[in-house]
């Protein structure tokens, strides 16, 4: 076997690419004329030397190009950069196999079964909270194959990763403003929190022992990305805010999960006194309404 055999793993780059072109074997098969057995055959090892030809084919269906080195430098410089430049990511499940040793469809994302819970596509799964009787075989590994569903939490995972918490400061605010932004590389906005020193006159409280304290006016993230940490990167940077300004305490107005969350966060619940309370204008010759 030569340097460059041994440098390339050809199944592991065939399935790296057709998860960066989002193809299934068969519709790979579809676009390069490829019998979906020949793919198969590749990706498990089984074949005995595909010709050039062949892996041309494959390779420019699926979205990807050639890159001939001086040195062979693994997987993503023999086979293929996909788009303009960049290594080939390999596919992250690479390493899982179903029962029968096979690998796990490389388009989508499979995660291994342990136990009932690990397999929400069963619908007994939530027995396995009961203790007991119910016995069935598990998969070795499981995916989705909903692919809206997938692309949303692949977008969700990208978003906890590449999101960017700051202190915006702008002219506009006063000085006393404290205004926390969560941003993603574009600079699409994702979150925000929003507070103020006592005494600007916005909102007045009673000042703490030591006269040092921060008021959370508001604190909001967008729907879409909500439960990806955002929210307490928020708080975060906040109490880090606190700590470069020597600020001792905060305090928050919330209720329901809004109180919940800061209690998560570290607050804790100063009073109960607050009262929920209501104003509505009285229809014309009706009596006003009062809670």
């Amino acid at each position: 076997m030569s340097d460059l055999e041994q440098a390339i793993d050809l199944g592991a780059t065939l399935r790296a690419l057709r998860r960066a072109a989002d193809l299934s074997q068969r519709e790979l098969a579809a676009r390069s004329g490829v019998p979906q057995a020949t793919i198969a055959r590749i990706e498990s090892g089984r074949s005995t030397g595909p010709n050039f030809r062949t892996i041309e084919r494959l390779v420019a269906a699926a979205a990807g190009r050639f890159t001939i080195t001086g040195q062979p430098a693994g997987l993503g410089d023999a086979l293929g950069e996909v788009g303009a430049g960049g290594g080939l990511p390999a596919v992250p499940q690479e390493g899982l196999r179903d029962v029968a040793g096979r690998h796990c469809p490389a388009h989508l994302d499979a995660r291994e079964v342990r136990e009932p819970k690990d397999w929400p596509g069963a619908w007994w799964a939530h027995w396995s909270s009961l203790g007991g009787g119910y016995r069935t075989q598990l998969p070795a590994v499981t995916y989705r194959l909903d692919r809206d569903r997938r692309d949303r939490d692949r977008h969700r995972d990208w978003v906890r990763r590449e999101h960017r918490v700051r202190r915006h400061l702008h002219p506009v605010l006063p000085a006393t403003s404290w205004r926390f932004v969560a941003e993603l590389p574009d600079g699409t906005l994702v979150g925000e929190l929003h507070a103020h020193e006592p005494g600007d006159g916005s909102f007045e409280v009673d000042p703490s022992p030591d006269g040092c304290q921060i008021v959370v006016d508001g604190l909001r993230v967008a729907p879409a990305y909500r439960l990806l940490g955002i929210g307490r990167a928020l708080v975060a940077a906040l109490t880090a805010e606190m700590a470069r300004h020597d600020v001792q305490s905060a305090r928050a107005v919330a209720a329901g999960e809004g109180a919940r969350f800061l209690w998560l966060c570290g607050f804790e619940v100063e009073s109960w006194s607050a009262a929920v309370m209501r104003f509505e204008r009285p229809v014309s010759g009706g009596r006003p309404r009062r809670w």
